[in-house]
């Protein structure tokens, strides 16, 4: 793997801040990390979508219950729009799920007027039901997933710790971080989604592209390394068909395109997706003080709570953050401390709980001005610090390929479960699944 980006990284305009390392640095669990390993093989991790609602039976959208096992996102959609003739557009879907496991969601087709015809055929995608509804499907339109993952290199009789461990984040909520998959498998998300706010295209395309920029897997580094000797034709032909931004911003650049329109051949969902790794990135900072303030569970005068039922928040007197009513809807798990995604958009809190995002916003080297005209339709948002843990198991095991501990959990839409295990095992859930694409 290639180093990170320094400060005399000559790729970056000085008026681009280097970022740091975008994934969680604190854990709430006292007790010591128990140590294993996650994704050792794609079985070892299934997530079901818990949907939100069934489809009716009738209407222009076909939904599919679909199975996958070791298939990313992006793979998936190219299967369905090359098997149902449709623009990616005209796919829907709720929550992008992890390649290296084995899991089931629900996607819809925009089919007006067309028959569904045969489902699709795949060895590692099954179609497990199929019914029309009237709307498309949209991202968040889902009640939550469950897990059932295998930790291995862990000793099966620390099952029993682990279940406190699990049973103690159940009653007091979990960070609610955002996990490595967040920020793409090179963890730069965020960064390419700030030189999308600068306007730095070509700090952009040498970061995407280029072998001084973030860490990399090492098959990569001769295509990078012909990018940066401006060898482009040479480059192009070595991006594989599964390095979709790569290859698009590289056949633009082949015919002559300047840095800014090979940006733009790169699709919409991508760098938009980059601008969202950006606010992750602030709100991951704001997570880490607020465990540092012990206040990720209680409310600080100015805080803005979320209501876990509404998905609406309310502001917080310092009064109020102490009222004995408040602190029983805490506890209760009906209102929590939000943070920011920030954006032009988002409500923005007040007294202390203001001086907190503003401080881990400085330390990131960002300003809010970086956030004051977002791209996409993005507007910024708020989101809870912390959300709830349901339905807890762990049990020890062996089988075929060794010992292990089981653990399952149900967790809320938008919540990853990579940082539940995080508290758990320690770095061994953190970038266990770096997809090295080939």
């Amino acid at each position: 793997m290639s180093e990170g980006p320094s400060t005399s990284d000559p790729s970056v305009p000085p008026s681009v801040p280097l970022l740091g390392d975008p994934l969680p640095r604190r854990r709430l669990t006292a007790a010591p990390a128990e140590g294993g390993l996650i994704k050792q093989r794609p079985g070892d991790f299934l997530v079901e979508e818990l949907p939100l609602y069934a489809a009716r039976g009738e209407g222009e959208h076909l939904y599919l219950r679909i199975r996958k096992t070791n298939v990313s996102h992006s793979e998936l959609m190219g299967v369905l729009r090359r098997h149902y003739g449709v623009r990616e557009t005209a796919i829907g879907f709720a929550g992008m799920k992890d390649k290296l496991a084995v899991t089931e969601q629900t996607i819809s087709v925009h089919l007006p007027g067309r028959p569904e015809g045969d489902p699709p055929q795949h060895p590692r995608i099954l179609v497990l039901d199929a019914a029309r509804h009237e709307n498309k499907l949209r991202r968040g339109h889902l009640a939550g997933n469950h897990f059932a993952i295998r930790i291995r290199q862990i000793d099966p009789t620390r099952a029993p710790s682990i279940l406190r461990q699990l049973r103690a984040l159940s009653d007091g909520g979990i960070p609610d971080y955002f996990g490595y998959q967040r920020f793409g498998y090179r963890r730069n998300g965020h960064r390419l989604g700030l030189c999308v706010l600068a306007e730095a295209w070509e700090a952009l395309l040498a970061e995407l592209l280029g072998a001084s920029g973030s860490p990399f897997p090492a098959h990569q580094r001769e295509r990078r390394e012909a990018f940066d000797a401006g060898r482009i034709e040479e480059s192009a032909t070595l991006w594989m068909p599964g390095d979709r931004p790569e290859r698009a911003a590289m056949s633009a650049l082949v015919r002559g395109a300047d840095p800014r329109a090979a940006v733009a051949a790169i699709d919409e969902t991508t760098r938009s997706f980059w601008v969202s790794a950006l606010q992750s990135y602030v709100f991951n900072r704001v997570v880490d003080r607020r465990i540092d303030e012990g206040a990720l569970d209680r409310l600080v005068e100015g805080d803005l709570a979320w209501k876990h039922d509404s998905r609406a928040c309310f502001a917080v007197s310092a009064a109020l953050a102490e009222d004995a009513a408040t602190l029983e809807r805490l506890r209760r798990f009906e209102i929590s401390p939000s943070g920011p995604l920030p954006g032009p958009g988002m409500t923005r809190p007040t007294g202390r709980a203001a001086a907190i995002e503003a401080a881990a916003l400085a330390e990131t080297g960002l300003a809010e001005r970086h956030f004051d005209h977002l791209p996409f339709r993005t507007q910024g948002m708020r989101r809870p610090l912390r959300v709830q843990l349901s339905n807890v198991e762990a049990e020890g095991g062996f089988d075929e390929h060794g010992p292990f501990v089981r653990v399952a959990f149900d967790l809320p839409r938008g919540a990853y479960a990579t940082v539940v295990l995080r508290e758990l095992i320690g770095a061994g859930a953190e970038g266990a699944e770096q997809e090295e694409r080939a």
